[in-house]
């Protein structure tokens, strides 16, 4: 039997995205990969947004102010994307800003 000790405790260094990820580099040298689309605040955020982060949560969470977006190392090591009512959330406000913007 194999068990597999996620550490949520990682530190995080840095942070950089793609046109569809986000990385996040731990002090470890892991570097967590996951779809931005799990992260609809991000997703939709400027480059200059998602720019502006902050390491938060003692070392082991990143916010990013712009988006009022938190997120943890032990989220991202399980795979967890936001819940679906902050994606609904989002997309709602997204409609509204392109209706006004029309």
């Amino acid at each position: 039997m194999c068990i597999v000790t996620l550490t949520a405790d990682q530190p995080v260094t840095d942070v950089k995205f793609t046109k569809d990820t986000l990385s996040v580099g731990l002090r470890d040298g892991r570097t967590i990969t996951v779809p931005l689309a799990w992260y609809p605040r991000l997703l939709h955020a400027t480059a200059a947004q998602r720019k502006n982060w902050r390491v938060a949560g003692g070392g082991c969470g990143i916010h990013w102010p712009d988006t009022d977006e938190d997120l943890g190392t032990e989220g991202l090591l399980q795979g967890a994307p936001a819940p679906s009512s902050a994606q609904t959330k989002v997309q709602s406000y997204a409609g509204r800003r392109t209706k006004r913007s029309t």
